[in-house]
């Protein structure tokens, strides 16, 4: 297993977290013919809240992040992401196996979207996320989480 922690997130990260979305999204948005420079980063900001979000690190070093948000009709998860320089290492598949046993999303439904054709679904469809809908640019998916 790697070395991995995850800290709360505090307002001082907003902008290298929307940076790394940048960064993140670049290719599967270029693909979809959506990459814009500011607005990549300005949709991170205008829903950016360091209260629910988590920045993930790997032996000490930040390299990527997620949010747990809770809505009434469950856990809305966002802002999952990770370096490319470091994917393709299971990360992904740790932080979601320990965001699916905290206590606060036992029993509920946790959703989520993801781009079109982004090789991120695939992480989220083992660990059983379903399409709920999508549309050109997203595929909204969402888990039963049991008790």
């Amino acid at each position: 297993m790697n070395r991995l922690t995850m800290r709360q997130a505090v307002q001082a990260d907003q902008e290298r977290l929307a940076d790394l979305r940048a960064l993140v999204l670049y290719d599967d948005l270029t693909r979809l013919g959506r990459y814009d420079e500011v607005r990549v980063r300005e949709r991170f900001r205008n829903t950016f809240d360091p209260v629910y979000t988590w920045i993930i690190e790997l032996e000490g070093s930040s390299v990527g992040c997620v949010a747990l948000k809770p809505r009434s009709e469950g856990v809305l998860l966002e802002h999952f992401y990770i370096h490319p320089d470091i994917q393709g290492r299971k990360l992904g598949t740790e932080v979601l196996q320990m965001l699916l046993e905290q206590e606060e999303v036992r029993g509920k439904r946790v959703t989520l979207n993801v781009l079109q054709g982004s090789r991120a679904q695939r992480l989220y469809e083992r660990f059983g996320f379903v399409v709920d809908r999508e549309d050109e640019v997203d595929v909204f998916m969402s888990v039963q989480v049991p008790q």
